[in-house]
């Protein structure tokens, strides 16, 4: 079989393919072959040697992928050869096939496809945990959400508008309008306009109820001042440490050297909240699950419907992430492992 590595830090032209045997399951494992694997931005961060939580080089990426199950350990009776499920690889998924845990694959109804699979644990489930679990949404509440054009901000629009959400704030580079504006967000030119000014402005001057910040660094202190008393600020990433597709160190040290010190005494008297979120990172893994069941009936229900921008040859790896640090996506990026 074949599997993407990073063998090393680097620029997209790092990224090798490499042929190994395929895997054999031990008990209480099966090997799923995959059809989809979704790409993160976190997997670019990792190339670059700038995410902290990857495994040692040379690795395979890809936390996320879709395809059938072709063996199976002993002890394995929840699932079967030759069912259809999603994988939740955590690592590993960028490869024709992968071995794990039994319970880590999840059985999926005919109608969900592979690209609808592939595209939903990370930003889906990354947008459920910050609004739903840890924000508890409801249908007044104002959002803001930044990168809105990508994986994580057309996540957030769907499951705002399934919880009834009407206000949200969506910011993007100026040829993203029309796509932003599309899936019902009030868009806020990234690099021309003062986003804080805008939440203001459309609040009544209170601000709004949640803010999503993939950005980091001196980002993360306008997107705090963006809220209103008793809002909440989730951080999951941290792209503004990415320049383009080599990694700048200059530019990695001036994110994190900008990264605001949040005051807890002056985050008391606000009555505002700051989460860190890493979904890959949680302990609880039957946390995951649950948002992974409800993110399925909304997904058969009609609520959602992951937006995929592009379906890549896993052989174009490196175009595919190209694709996505010019941030040209909109929506999800797939590689094709068919």
């Amino acid at each position: 079989m074949k599997k993407i590595i990073y063998p090393k830090t680097g620029g997209v032209d790092s990224i090798e393919i490499i042929e190994e045997k395929e895997p054999v399951p031990s008990d209480g494992e099966v090997v799923v072959r995959i059809h989809r694997s979704g790409i993160n931005f976190a997997d670019l961060m990792m190339r670059q040697g700038l995410y902290g939580s990857n495994p040692d080089y040379p690795f395979t990426p890809g936390y996320e992928a879709a395809g059938e199950v072709v063996s199976i350990g002993d002890g394995v009776d929840s699932i079967g050869i030759g069912e259809r499920v999603l994988a939740m690889t955590g690592f590993g998924g960028y490869s024709e096939m992968v071995c794990l845990d039994a319970n880590r694959v999840i059985p999926l109804p005919e109608s969900v496809t592979y690209d609808q699979a592939a595209a939903l644990p990370v930003t889906y489930g990354t947008a459920y945990h910050m609004l739903v679990y840890l924000g508890n949404l409801a249908e007044e509440d104002t959002v803001l959400v930044h990168h809105a054009a990508g994986g994580v901000g057309t996540a957030v629009a769907q499951i705002c508008k399934a919880y009834g959400v009407s206000k949200i704030i969506g910011t993007a580079s100026a040829p993203k309008r029309k796509f932003v504006e599309s899936l019902g967000m009030h868009f806020v030119d990234s690099k021309s306009e003062d986003f804080v000014s805008v939440c203001k402005s459309l609040t009544d001057g209170k601000g709004v109820h949640h803010a999503i910040d993939p950005v980091g660094g001196k980002h993360l202190m306008r997107s705090y001042r963006a809220l209103r008393r008793g809002g909440k600020l989730y951080c999951f990433g941290a792209s503004s440490a990415v320049k383009g597709e080599k990694r700048s160190m200059a530019t990695a040290m001036s994110m994190w050297a900008s990264t605001p010190k949040f005051d807890p005494l002056k985050m008391m008297r606000s009555n505002k909240a700051v989460f860190g979120v890493h979904m890959g990172l949680l302990d609880d893994e039957s946390i995951f699950k649950g948002h992974l069941e409800a993110l399925s009936g909304m997904l058969l229900k009609g609520q959602i419907d992951p937006i995929i921008d592009s379906v890549w040859r896993f052989e174009q790896v490196a175009e595919a992430q190209k694709h996505m640090h010019d941030r040209k996506n909109r929506g999800k990026i797939l590689l094709d492992f068919s």
